[in-house]
């Protein structure tokens, strides 16, 4: 039950956020912050500065729910009346059939692109005012030569001259602004161009479809308010001139095919009836000769009451029917014979029909003559009526065509803003900056993230390691290490941080590890101590040579051995060179007083690595290391043996068992936890105890700070 409670302690700990940490972090990332921010902050405002900026014209268009080309028409103005949803105006608007006016009006199929420098060219060109433009008015080639790519450069600008040639250079045609060329197939005429000479323009052209759709692209239209019926189109280009004109011939054609589209069903009307009256008038005529005919043949027989009556009623059905026929003609090209509206014209008219079929059965009841003479006034009232009826509405049409002004209204026309709407400047520049800093931010949490180096003493510690010493970052030292590599032969004084700067912070870590040495070797075998560690660039040589100055400096005689005979170099700390070393005194080519070499520093002798041997490791196993340290070991007070890498090579292996002292050297933020507990494992392996760890290079960090897990150190030096 404890070991549970203590597995979701732990477990809750892992999970916590350490706030101060990651606050930390991003003060030592401060600069890459900082540097990032203003970076991204100068490309957002250069990128506002230099974008070309896009203006918009916007338009107001009302359609109304119903509309009639004269509301005193009563009946008549409802045949054309005409009801339509904002989409699907929108969509008319959208359509080819408006838009391609457009597109042949304004030559949308020509594409005049000035030539810049890539990039910024055009930004440069709008702030110092050197923009070019050219107003091509008439621009076809072959139809081989449709998908081809032009070039129109202007040639002398005081004649107006302009050349056009191909992608290839090839010169095309000549002409002068204002000036039809054709040849070849090619024809060209600029109304008006703006520029230097040798100043070009791409020329190229695209379909009829592709520029509709290019208009359908950037023309927004969108209904104001809910079922308000007003339309704003609207229509983004970087031209303010050219997008007002697009706007407002657009608003126009879509309000110019309204106005057709509902003249146009009262011209259909027209044409009907123009077909059907020389026929009624036929039949007029002709029931009128009848009627007059029978009349002189019966000597002018008059009508009773009773058949007159029943002549009216008739008649009046008779002009019903008409009118139900007249008023199916227009219904049966909207609804279809399931409408109601059409059912109940059906209905009437078969009411209509019977009552004429009852009425003539009376007739049937008169005297043959009146009988006669009531159906030939019949078809003549009958037939006139039809025509003064059908006379009526052709004049009511004509009224209604000319009259006509569709459902469309045009609010506002097209107008341009003066300012522009994109690029939107402040907001670039303000979002650039903060994505500047959150990208910043981001790089540094990751590199923390992914950087596993030790950075806290107490990681070390908890794998049974003891942390002896933490040296702090020296910015001379690093000063000292690139003279170093651009120079062969510098002083004593430029070449070891001991003698440069005694009072250095590292220096004053490297005293107190001094003190700690000596109750760390008062139980070891031998005054040998060994100085390596887990991979290269660590900084071993630099802790062995300023360590042994720092001892050296106390009185004591000490002796430093490079034992990296593949790329040692503690010569270059002393001025020396790296010649009878090491490995000619194991190889038997010298003796041991021969290569031990006197330093500018008191009672500090070295042993440089001599000759490169191609066999190091079976060197080190020879006897002659043995006696080589055995006597190194009896003439000095302290011998520190400068080692490779132990995961490297297994020289540190061969060599730790002649020391009475090992210690390991671990860079701050560069050797994770894992590599130092191997390199310690591969010591322990081979017999070695490695007696303690000296952290080298230690940054001061924030994120330690406010972590609370590093070992503070604190500069103490004399004014």
């Amino acid at each position: 039950m404890t070991t549970t409670n203590i597995s979701q302690s732990g477990s809750n700990d892992s999970e916590v956020i350490d706030l101060g940490k990651l606050f930390g972090i991003l003060i030592d990332a401060r600069w890459l912050i900082a540097s990032t921010t203003i970076a991204f902050a100068m490309l957002g405002i250069s990128y506002a500065l230099l974008a070309t900026p896009v203006y918009k014209a916007d338009a107001l268009v009302q359609v109304e729910e119903k509309s009639s080309g004269m509301p005193a028409l009563g009946d008549m103005g409802e045949l054309f009346a005409s009801e339509s949803s904002a989409t699907t105006e929108i969509e008319i608007i959208k359509s080819r059939m408006v838009l391609g006016k457009t597109v042949d009006k304004f030559n949308l199929t020509t594409l005049v692109n000035p030539q810049y420098f890539p990039i910024v060219g055009k930004g440069i060109a709008r702030l110092t005012g050197s923009l070019i433009s050219a107003d091509v008015a008439r621009f076809e080639v072959p139809e081989h030569a449709q998908l081809d790519t032009f070039t129109l450069v202007i040639t002398d600008t005081e004649l107006g001259e302009v050349m056009l040639e191909t992608s290839e250079g090839r010169e095309v045609l000549r002409a002068q602004v204002g000036e039809s060329k054709q040849i070849n197939g090619y024809s060209l005429m600029v109304r008006a161009i703006e520029g230097e000479n040798s100043d070009s323009f791409t020329l190229a052209k695209r379909s009829r479809l592709d520029a509709i759709q290019w208009l359908q692209q950037n023309l927004a239209v969108s209904e104001r308010g809910k079922q308000s019926g007003v339309l704003q189109l609207s229509f983004e280009g970087t031209n303010q001139e050219q997008i007002e004109a697009l706007l407002d011939d657009i608003a126009t054609n879509y309000f110019l095919q309204n106005v057709e589209r509902n003249a146009a069903e009262a011209q259909q009307s027209l044409e009907f009836l123009g077909k059907n009256l020389p026929d009624i008038k036929l039949k007029l005529t002709a029931a009128e000769d009848k009627l007059n005919i029978f009349r002189q043949q019966n000597e002018s027989v008059d009508l009773t009451l009773e058949a007159k009556a029943t002549l009216d009623v008739m008649v009046k059905l008779e002009e019903q029917l008409n009118e139900l026929t007249f008023k199916e003609s227009e219904i049966s090209q909207r609804f279809t014979h399931e409408h109601p509206v059409y059912s109940a014209l059906l209905d009437k008219r078969k009411t209509l029909l019977a009552e004429r079929d009852r009425i003539t059965a009376q007739t049937q009841k008169l005297p043959k003559t009146q009988r006669e003479v009531l159906r030939l006034t019949r078809d003549v009232e009958v037939n006139q009526q039809i025509y003064v009826q059908l006379l009526n509405k052709v004049q009511e049409l004509r009224i209604v065509k000319a009259s006509t002004v569709g459902n469309v209204r045009i609010l506002d026309e097209a107008a341009a803003y003066t300012r522009a709407v994109k690029p939107k400047k402040p907001l670039i520049a303000v979002v650039a900056t903060l994505l500047g800093a959150m990208l910043a931010v981001g790089i540094a949490l990751l590199k923390a993230a992914f950087n596993r180096g030790v950075e806290n003493p107490d990681e070390i510690e908890a794998i049974g390691l003891p942390v002896y010493a933490c040296l702090p970052a020296s910015e001379l030292q690093a000063q000292i290490a690139k003279k170093a590599k651009n120079k062969r032969d510098i002083s004593l004084k430029e070449a070891l941080l001991a003698e440069a700067n005694p009072a250095d912070l590292s220096i004053e870590a490297l005293r107190s590890l001094r003190t700690s040495l000596h109750f760390a070797m008062m139980e070891a075998k031998n005054n040998i101590l060994m100085i390596s560690g887990p991979s290269p660039n660590v900084g071993k040589s630099f802790v062995a040579v300023n360590l042994a100055a720092v001892i050296a400096k106390t009185g004591q005689r000490v002796l430093v051995i490079d034992a990296d005979m593949r790329k040692g170099y503690l010569q270059r700390h002393f001025g020396l060179q790296w010649d009878n070393g090491l490995s000619d005194v194991l190889s038997g080519q010298k003796e041991i007083n021969e290569v031990v070499k006197k330093t500018a520093v008191e009672n500090l002798d070295l042993v440089t690595r001599g000759k490169v041997p191609p066999n190091p490791s079976e060197l080190l196993m020879h006897p002659r290391f043995a006696q080589f340290t055995l006597w190194a070991s009896q003439h000095y007070d302290i011998v520190l043996i400068d080692t490779p890498p132990v995961l490297a090579v297994t020289d540190p292996s061969i060599i730790g068992a002649h020391a009475g002292t090992t210690f390991m050297v671990g860079r701050f933020g560069m050797n994770p936890v894992k590599e130092i507990e191997v390199a310690n494992a591969r010591f322990a392996k081979a017999g070695i105890e490695v007696k303690g760890f000296i952290l080298n290079a230690v940054e001061r960090k924030a994120a330690n700070a406010y972590g609370g897990g590093a070992y503070g150190y604190y500069n103490y030096s004399y004014k």
